[in-house]
């Protein structure tokens, strides 16, 4: 079932990359990169500064916490700190200049428990 959740979760993120929204640009909230969450890539995060990088992590997070249609569940979100640590080590391979921050994110978040944030209890 984790699985299917994963794939839902894929699947909102692609869809919210599509057409001309202003979702995930800043409108006076904390500062993020250049480019809109769905699209901000390795190069992005190695341009960017700290506050752009950590407003970016702040905006993934809470954007993977929403609701996952047709669970019941959330999506499973990284700790802010490993999140930051795991952009560093991905993006630091010129290889890898291209990827997506959010893919990185929610497969980190699917396949590695250990840099999982505290889930709270229900």
């Amino acid at each position: 079932m984790r699985l299917s959740a994963a794939a839902a979760l894929l699947l909102a993120l692609m869809l919210a990359g599509c057409g001309d929204s202003d979702v995930g640009e800043s409108q006076g909230g904390p500062a993020q990169l250049d480019e809109p969450i769905q699209l901000a890539d390795c190069t992005d995060w190695e341009e960017g500064s700290v506050d752009e990088r950590l407003g970016t992590i702040s905006q993934i997070t809470t954007f993977v916490s929403q609701p996952v249609p047709g669970t019941g569940g959330t999506g499973v979100t990284l700790d802010e700190q490993k999140a930051y640590d795991l952009f560093e080590e991905a993006c630091s391979h010129e290889q890898a200049q291209g990827f997506t921050l959010y893919k990185i994110y929610v497969r980190a978040a699917a396949f590695n428990p250990d840099l999982r944030a505290e889930q709270p209890e229900n």
